[in-house]
């Protein structure tokens, strides 16, 4: 089983910002198509990884998050909806067409 948890306040920031909660946000790991990236840049303390991936309300949704060292707990950093390039990706759509 996978549990998630996140920052409550971080949570209401991230929605007021991007209209995404990290409620929703946890819906697209469970999406079978979902891909998953290292976060390079942003990893120097934690390791963290982004996911972009279809929310269960039909939103395609970029994560940052980590895994915690239980490995069976997802923390929620913030989630936004994805951009224009990262839609094509997730479609299989080449932009450099």
């Amino acid at each position: 089983m996978i549990n998630f948890e996140w920052d409550d306040r971080k949570s209401r920031a991230n929605q007021r910002k991007h209209d995404v909660s990290f409620d929703e946000a946890r819906t697209i790991f469970f999406d079978e198509y979902a891909i998953e990236f290292y976060d390079d840049p942003s990893s120097s303390e934690v390791e963290r990884f982004l996911m972009l991936g279809m929310s269960l309300r039909a939103r395609l949704l970029l994560v940052c998050h980590c895994i915690r060292d239980d490995e069976s707990t997802i923390r929620i950093i913030s989630a936004r909806k994805a951009t224009r390039s990262e839609s094509n990706l997730y479609r299989g759509i080449d932009d450099e067409s």
